[in-house]
């Protein structure tokens, strides 16, 4: 699986011993609590449990970033959405692929240490509403924690990558689906799930670290009330319910993505997601705000039990989830020191809100926003314009279900106060769907999607946003001609990264915004990078694999960045020397004679049209990639030409040995 580069960047940053794989076992609640005073980890999903994504690395600066190079990467060798955020433990890279398949790999060379497959069926993947997606692993006292895609949750032995325990979370009976990352409170695996287009009822759940047994579990959405509610709270939301059966369509929910957590309140918040259906016209027909839809809970971690909500979306309507990634921080608003959580919902707003108390704080538009025309000052609650409502036709709302910022995390710097959101501008058509009969374990939105198909590439972009929480207002921006780019990472050498759509890693200065560095990786990103360091090194690395729900549905606008669905893991580092000809010299001095032979022949005779170290470009037809037939009339090909189609005869030049060579060294290159 790893790819070894062309050795300029070996040569540049020398190897150290194997990294040790024992770092996971010293991972306990100190040192996830501390994780922050830890620049050269990634120890959490955000990197620390304020989920601020915040690096204090500063080696990689505006000035030296013209040096930054690959050093390694890695192919997954799996198709579809690559959503994860690696964890890096003292050397050691934890992550995962499609269909929850977990790898560690030697954070400084990319070598494999382990893999493991959880062997999801994939008839499973029918009941994924954003494709077969994982955004990464928790890790803690020596275990690996993945959420499955069919609802197991899994501990690994962090050395072997052997099962420890596993439980099912969920009713396997039922179209739930785990594509979040779990995270570990006070010994304790919390872990939510998907599924509210199929007619579940969403809950999170905490899990004993040691032994994977149920410590307790929250219901997000009442269920149903002659059977009794599991909790005042419970009871006091069925009351926001009213006309319907939501009960028998589940109700939706789910906790299927964000979480953080704040030690010094002894408070777990957790996001939550949009109706079942959609809309809310049979959910509940005689209106209600249908708690705790689309909100922000905070939770008692060691119980479950809610201590404040905050909806962002009364009334959900348009699948305006409130699962997308939140942050903590301490924040001076008028005046005053804050402890807030600060989040981008799909709804199109920018929320800032007292973390320790639930109080409103703030409220702004971050994209456009059609569907409510601002909130009430003192409570939050949005002001529905009436336009967005698509009972009797159809309704171009903006934003769209794909959300003004979907899942991929956002990121703070604490030094320029300013937040960086992978924005999008998508409109969306909604058109109510009376004839769609609700079934549970089947895709249940209650509205049309015919209107989405007038999605095509001139009315979707995306930005990659600066905000300024403070002053509720944009700082800069830089565009992209698509929507779903990556998540981002800004650092203290001033630098924001983020991957994008289109295929492309770049880096801007965090402070005015200006492009600074660009590489391209192979396939669309969405997943979000990181940064860590190794013996005085810092190294940045992304997983790019195109996917998700926009790859999914979104036809024409989503195609138009050409790139291929493929995994590949990329970590970058400052060179420290200079590539002279002295360099480039003593690299092909380094080569195998055998091998120089043949590299020298192909690159004399072949290069010129099927690219170096046979590469083909797309022009013409890449030679690692034949046919069987082709490889087997290879020679002959080469000997006598084909004319028709513009390859010339070698016959004269290139004795029958020489095209073999050749030959051997273009197979030897398609491993």
């Amino acid at each position: 699986m790893l790819r070894r580069l062309l050795p300029i960047a070996l040569l540049l940053l020398p190897l150290s011993a194997h990294a040790a794989a024992g770092g996971a076992a010293s991972v306990d609640d100190a040192r996830l609590v501390g994780a922050a005073s830890e620049p050269q980890n990634w120890l959490t999903h955000g990197r620390d449990y304020a989920e601020q994504r915040f690096s204090p690395l500063d080696q990689v600066r505006p000035e030296n970033i013209g040096r930054l190079m690959r050093v390694w990467s890695y192919e997954t060798g799996l198709k579809r959405g690559h959503e994860a955020t690696p964890i890096v433990v003292d050397g050691v890279m934890y992550a995962t692929g499609s269909w929850s398949i977990v790898f560690a790999l030697d954070a400084k060379t990319g070598e494999e240490l382990w893999r493991f497959d959880p062997g999801v069926p994939k008839a499973v993947g029918a009941k994924a509403c954003c494709d077969v997606v994982n955004r990464g692993v928790a890790v803690y006292e020596g275990k690996v924690f993945v959420g499955a895609l069919d609802g197991r949750l899994i501990a690994l032995d962090a050395k072997t990558g052997k099962p420890v325990w596993e439980t099912v979370t969920v009713d396997q009976s039922k179209a739930y689906t785990i594509t979040g990352a779990p995270r570990v409170v006070k010994g304790k695996v919390i872990i939510g799930n998907g599924g509210a287009e199929f007619g579940v009822r969403g809950y999170v759940s905490a899990y004993d670290a040691n032994d994977g047994k149920l410590v307790w579990r929250t219901f997000t959405v009442p269920g149903n009330p002659a059977d009794g509610f599991e909790s005042p709270a419970l009871e006091k939301a069925a009351k926001t319910w009213s006309g319907g059966e939501w009960w028998k369509i589940g109700g939706g929910g789910t906790a299927w993505d964000s979480m953080a957590f704040d030690p010094d309140l002894d408070t777990l918040y957790v996001g939550t997601g949009n109706g079942s259906p959609w809309s809310r016209v049979h959910r509940s027909p005689g209106g209600g705000d249908n708690l705790y839809l689309s909100s922000i809970l905070a939770l008692d971690p060691d119980t479950g039990d809610l201590k404040w909500h905050f909806q962002t979306t009364p009334g959900d309507n348009w699948d305006f989830t409130a699962t997308q990634h939140m942050i903590l921080a301490d924040l001076e608003i008028e005046g005053k020191p804050r402890k807030v959580l600060m989040q981008a919902p799909k709804n199109g707003y920018f929320w800032v809100i007292d973390r320790e108390t639930g109080e409103f704080l703030s409220a702004k538009p971050y994209v456009e926003v059609t569907w409510a025309d601002g909130v009430d000052p003192k409570t939050g609650r949005p002001h529905e314009t009436g336009t967005a409502n698509y009972g009797n036709g159809i309704a171009m709302v903006k934003p769209t279900a794909f959300g003004g910022h979907n899942w991929q995390p956002m990121s703070f710097n604490p030094e320029t106060g300013l937040v960086y959101i992978p924005a999008q501008e998508v409109l969306g058509a909604y058109r109510f769907n009376p004839k769609e009969v609700l079934t549970a374990e089947h895709f249940n939105t209650q509205t049309d999607l015919a209107p989405f198909a007038t999605l095509v590439r001139e009315i979707v972009s995306g930005h990659l946003l600066a905000w300024d929480p403070v002053k509720q207002e944009e700082a800069w921006r830089h565009p992209y001609a698509m929507p779903w780019n990556g998540g981002t990472l800004t650092t203290a050498g001033d630098l924001v990264f983020q991957g994008t759509a289109d295929g492309r890693f770049i880096a801007l200065n965090a402070t005015d915004g200006h492009k600074l560095w660009e590489f391209h990786t192979g396939s669309g990103v969405i997943a979000a990078p990181i940064s860590y360091a190794i013996d005085g090194v810092q190294y940045v690395s992304i997983i790019a694999g195109w996917g998700g729900a926009f790859a999914l549905v979104g036809g024409d606008a989503a195609a138009q960045g050409g790139t291929p669905s493929k995994g590949i893991v990329h970590t970058f580092a400052l060179s420290d020397q200079a590539i002279t000809s002295a360099v480039v010299e003593e690299l092909l001095a380094s080569r195998d004679p055998a091998l120089a032979k043949r590299e020298d022949l192909y690159h004399r005779w072949c290069a010129r049209c099927h690219g170096v170290t046979a590469v083909g470009g797309g022009a013409v037809a890449d030679l690692r990639h034949s046919t069987p037939d082709m490889k087997k009339a290879f020679v002959e090909i080469v000997h006598k030409g084909m004319p028709g189609v513009g390859m010339p005869s070698f016959g004269e030049i290139l004795t029958e040995q020489e095209i073999e060579e050749i030959q051997t060294y273009v197979l030897g290159r398609a491993d």
